[in-house]
C-alpha cells in the first residue's frame, strides 16, 4: 500500500538541526514533490536547556521532548535524524533507531569515524539505512560518490582540505604574515573558531573525515587512531615566509594513498608546489583531490560547514531514504570490509622534508649538520641561511632534503637536537608532491 507520508523524527536542535527543522518545513511541497509523499517532522528530541532556544520557540507545541522513551516510542517515525554531535549519547541514540527499525541520517563525524562499521552491520541486520553524507565536507557530495560514482575505481589517493577552520587560520598567516596565536583570535572572533578550538587545531577533526573517507575509499576499516596526527600550532610567520621563497605553501592535508596491500593515512600541516589547486584554496573553504585509475583526478569543493551547506548534505539523505521506503527498497548500507591490507606506520613513509633550525653562527656548523643527515642516508637539496643575529652570534639554517624515511628523519631530528652547535630544531614540515593544476 501506497505510504501516505514519511514520519521524521530529529535529535537535536542546535544550529544545524535548527536549520533542518526550518527546511523541512518551508520546503515541504518541493520536498514532497522529489519524494513522492509528503515528510512530516512528528518528534523533536531536546534536552531541557534547548527549550529556551529561540528554534524551540518556532516549533507547534507538543512536537518537542525531553524523554527518549516518548521520542522512540512516537507512532509513524520512518527516519531519525541525528544531529547532537560528539560522541555520547549520539551513539546510543543511532544504535536504538536502527534496532528499533528506523532509518537513520546522521552528520556525526565522529560516531561514524569510530562506530561506522558496527552500526552498518546494525543496519543491515535490521533492514534499514544508515546514511551519513553531511559528516564529511559539510555540503559537499563526498559520501555518495565514494559509495556509487566511484566504486569501478581503485581509489589511489586522498589528498585532502577538510577543515575549514584550520584552512582559515593558515590562509590568514600566509597573507598577513601573523603568527599563529594572531590568525587563531581573528578566526575566533569571526565565529570561525570555537572557544576551545583544539579539535580544529590540532587535526584530530580532520583525522575524523579522513578516517571516514579512506574506509569508504579502500574498503577496510580504518580508525582514527590507525591515522597518524599532528596539528598547526607548531607554524609561524617564518615557516610560511621560506615556502614561498621556496615556490611552497602551506596546508593542512589529510592524506591517505593506497600502494599493493597497504595504505597510509596521516593528517599533518605540508609543504605543497604554489601552483597546485589545493594551494589555493583560501579561507574556510575545503577542498578534495581523490586520485583512481580510471577516472583519474576528481576535484570536489565547496564550504564544508556551516548550517546551510550541512543541512544540504542532511535533507539530501532524508530525500534518499524517503524515496527507497515509498519504493518499499529494505536495507540500504551495503558497505563491506575487505580483508588483507595493513596500515602503515608514519616511520614507513617517504617524503621530502623542510627544516628549519638555529644554530651557532661559526665555520664548520653546517659541515656537521650535514654529517648528521648523510649518516642517516638523507640527502640534502638545499640549504640556505637566510638569516643570522649579531648579538646572539646564531643563523637560521633553512634545508631541504630529497625524499627520505620518515624514521630516518626522525632520527635525524634527535641527533641534531643532541648537537653543541644547534640551539633548537624550530620546525620540521613534510612536503607532499601534488601536481599543478
Amino acid at each position: 500500500m501506497k505510504k501516505k507520508s514519511i514520519g521524521i523524527g530529529l535529535m537535536g536542535l542546535g544550529v544545524v538541526s535548527g536549520q533542518v527543522a526550518r527546511v523541512l518545513t518551508e520546503k515541504s511541497a518541493e520536498l514532497a514533490e522529489k519524494v513522492g509523499c509528503p515528510l512530516v517532522l512528528r518528534k523533536v528530541k531536546v534536552l531541557a536547556q534547548d527549550l529556551a532556544r529561540p528554534q524551540a520557540k518556532e516549533m507547534p507545541v507538543g512536537l518537542l521532548t525531553t524523554d527518549d522513551d516518548a521520542f522512540f516510542n512516537e507512532s509513524g517515525i520512518d527516519i531519525m535524524i541525528e544531529a547532537i554531535g560528539g560522541e555520547h549519547p549520539a551513539l546510543e541514540y543511532i544504535r536504538r533507531a536502527l534496532t528499533g527499525g528506523k532509518h537513520v541520517v546522521t552528520s556525526n563525524k565522529e560516531v561514524i569515524a569510530k562506530h561506522g562499521v558496527e552500526l552498518l552491520t546494525l543496519a543491515r541486520e535490521h533492514g534499514v539505512g544508515l546514511q551519513y553524507e553531511a559528516s564529511v565536507g559539510g555540503g559537499i557530495p563526498l559520501i555518495a560518490p565514494f559509495k556509487h560514482d566511484l566504486v569501478a575505481n581503485r581509489i589511489n589517493g586522498i589528498f585532502a582540505i577538510i577543515n575549514g577552520t584550520t584552512n582559515y587560520i593558515l590562509s590568514r598567516m600566509a597573507k598577513e604574515g601573523i603568527d599563529f596565536a594572531a590568525a587563531l583570535k581573528q578566526a575566533q572572533e569571526l565565529g570561525y573558531a570555537e572557544h576551545n578550538p583544539e579539535n580544529d587545531i590540532e587535526g584530530i577533526d580532520a583525522r575524523y573525515k579522513l578516517a571516514i573517507l579512506a574506509s569508504l575509499a579502500f574498503r577496510m576499516q580504518v580508525r582514527p587512531e590507525d591515522i597518524y596526527r599532528e596539528g598547526i600550532s607548531r607554524l609561524t610567520g617564518r615557516d610560511f615566509r621560506y615556502a614561498r621563497e621556496l615556490g611552497f605553501a602551506i596546508k593542512l592535508l589529510a592524506i591517505a594513498k593506497q600502494s599493493n596491500d597497504s595504505i597510509e593515512a596521516r593528517v599533518h600541516p605540508v609543504f605543497i608546489p604554489q601552483d597546485s589547486f589545493l594551494a589555493k584554496v583560501d579561507g574556510v573553504y575545503n577542498a578534495i583531490q581523490v586520485e583512481g585509475d580510471l577516472v583519474g583526478k576528481v576535484l570536489f569543493m565547496g564550504e564544508g560547514a556551516g548550517a546551510k551547506p550541512t543541512s544540504s548534505a542532511v535533507i539530501a539523505d532524508v530525500v534518499s531514504s524517503a524515496r527507497k521506503i515509498v519504493l518499499g527498497v529494505g536495507s540500504i548500507s551495503l558497505w563491506k570490509a575487505d580483508s588483507g591490507k595493513t596500515i602503515r606506520s608514519i616511520d614507513e613513509i617517504e617524503t621530502q622534508y623542510y627544516v628549519r633550525l638555529a644554530a651557532k653562527d661559526r665555520p664548520g656548523v653546517l659541515a656537521q649538520i650535514a654529517t648528521v643527515f648523510g649518516k642517516n642516508k638523507i640527502s640534502i637539496s638545499s640549504a640556505i641561511q637566510p638569516e643570522s643575529d649579531e648579538k646572539t652570534k646564531t643563523a637560521e639554517i633553512v634545508i631541504m632534503t630529497h625524499p627520505a624515511r620518515e624514521k630516518a628523519m626522525q632520527k635525524a631530528i634527535r641527533e641534531l637536537e643532541q648537537l653543541e652547535t644547534v640551539k633548537e630544531v624550530s620546525n620540521f614540515i613534510r612536503v607532499e608532491d601534488i601536481e599543478g593544476g
